[in-house]
């Protein structure tokens, strides 16, 4: 019995458990994945439920909000992009544990499936959060020339801009004042807040700011197709979804857990073929 987890907080509508058994079942593994839901936000409860499921036998487990970055201070092997990052979605739980960040090879995937081998351009960053960070340092990766970083959370935003630059990336930050402009200029627009999900509906940029870019990319997946993803479309830019990143994301994260090689395009289809999702933009 493979035994694999998700720990973080509000995590009771994720979709990981549901994808996980899914490739399981599909590649005739015996497997759990259950969720863990710490006592509080500290990284005492968090390492303490990391210690609990190690106790229990699992094999690994994915992390999510708010314990992204605590995360790689209880693994011994930081992989590359974990370095980069500064935050791990995804612990192997050995005798050593190995930490990997799938948000940051998962968003590559996902652009490279959608946009193909066009480099990112100027990008305007909205949300410098967990996943937005992932996001902006895979940006470098894909040749993003520069991005532009706006965020209410301006501490938020300042501290993800100097990490980009001391990382190589040519990166600023922008004020409420500003973000027309940038999002105007821009090749790529990114939305990594919550705005455009269900429980918060809505679009981070005005309508009219969607012109003559060249691609889009939104974190939010449910639904699938945001108001920002639909303006993008019907403005004539390639999208790149949330549930893009999701499945590669988890792809890549049961990968590392399992070892096996998974048909990716594949699970995609059969992911939103049998859980009836939604959406006139992907194919």
């Amino acid at each position: 019995m493979i035994k694999l987890g998700l720990i973080g907080q509000a995590i009771q509508q994720s979709r990981s458990p549901a994808l996980h058994t899914m490739l399981g079942n599909i590649h005739g593994l015996e497997l759990t994945y259950e969720m863990h839901i710490p006592d509080d936000g500290s990284p005492e409860a968090f390492r303490a439920t990391l210690q609990r499921i190690r106790d229990e036998g699992y094999r690994g487990t994915n992390v999510t909000y708010p314990y992204k970055q605590v995360a790689i201070e209880s693994a011994q092997i930081l992989h590359p992009e974990v370095a980069h990052v500064g935050a791990s979605n995804t612990l192997l739980l050995g005798q050593d544990i190995e930490a990997f960040n799938t948000d940051y090879t998962g968003f590559m995937k996902g652009y490279r499936a959608r946009v193909g081998d066009q480099d990112a351009g100027s990008v305007l960053l909205v949300g410098a959060g967990g996943v937005g960070r992932a996001v902006a340092f895979a940006l470098g990766e894909l040749g993003a020339t520069d991005v532009k970083v706006f965020d209410l959370n301006t501490a938020g935003a300042e501290s993800l801009v100097n990490a980009l630059q001391t990382a190589g990336i040519v990166a600023t930050q922008v004020g409420k004042e500003e973000l027309a402009e940038a999002a105007l200029q821009a090749d790529g627009l990114v939305n990594c807040t919550p705005v455009g999900h269900y429980k918060t509906p809505g679009n981070p940029l005005d309508r009219a700011l969607f012109v003559d870019q060249k691609w889009a990319f939104d974190a939010v997946y449910t639904p699938i197709d945001t108001e920002f993803m639909v303006a993008a479309h019907e403005s004539g830019l390639a999208v790149v979804s949330g549930f893009d990143l999701f499945i590669h994301q988890g792809i890549d994260a049961f990968e590392h857990f399992t070892g096996e090689k998974v048909d990716e395009q594949g699970i995609k289809r059969e992911f939103i073929r049998r859980f009836d999702l939604k959406s006139n933009l992907l194919g």
